[in-house]
């Protein structure tokens, strides 16, 4: 099996997310660095892959992809048709249940996470300052999102059901960053919650790719 090829930044959240699915298949990739932090993908060779100027965009025999959740669920069913990383279509209901959970990541825990991560972590790295009323705005928020996460995480052991999905290992990168990064308490505060991140976040795919692709 030829290598993939992933043009990311190896500290970024969605180039992690996509090396964690690698991981997970045991798919080889080479990462071809577009370095975020000198502007790299805003340069005419990257937009021409990526034209919104964002990492990761992947070459996989000739078919060239962006968007990290996209490609995830592409890897997984060239890679992996018999994973359970992402039920059967031909399951209705396993079906409908990934979709809620895939929706519940993308729309309330990605978009917390990433402007927690902003205020705390990526402002003061870059020399600027915490805007403190957003973040109270935001961490007050994100409190809410995952009181319903834990109602969730209560009553089953994945978003899903009982079986892990790609949608729980999407979590990761945030949830890794506002935990050991950002030294936040609120996905340990919560039993269930702090249950299930304790599970996925153990599994060796992320360990291998949590600190860089």
């Amino acid at each position: 099996m030829s290598p993939i090829k992933i043009y990311g930044f190896r500290f970024s959240s969605c180039t992690r997310r996509v090396a964690l699915i690698c991981k997970e298949l045991q798919v080889p990739y080479e990462l071809i660095t577009v370095d975020i932090s000198k502007g790299e993908q805003r340069t005419p060779a990257h937009l021409a892959r990526q034209p919104f100027g964002v990492v990761p965009a992947i070459e996989d025999d000739g078919l060239e992809l962006f968007e990290s959740r996209a490609i995830c669920r592409y890897l997984v069913a060239k890679y992996g048709p018999t994973s359970t990383l992402v039920p059967d279509h031909k399951d209705i209901i396993a079906t409908a249940k990934f979709e809620q959970a895939a929706s519940i990541e993308n729309n309330n825990f990605d978009p917390m996470g990433g402007q927690i991560m902003l205020e705390l972590v990526m402002k003061p790295a870059r020399g600027g300052q915490t805007d403190q009323e957003h973040l109270k705005s935001v961490l007050a928020t994100m409190n809410s999102k995952l009181d319903a996460y834990e109602t969730i995480l209560s009553k089953q052991k994945y978003l899903a059901g009982d079986t892990v999905t790609i949608a729980d290992l999407f979590h990761l990168p945030w949830a890794y960053g506002l935990t050991e990064k950002a030294n936040l308490d609120l996905i340990t505060s919560r039993p269930s919650v702090a249950r299930w991140y304790q599970d996925i976040s153990a599994r060796p795919a992320w360990q291998a790719v949590k600190d860089g692709a």
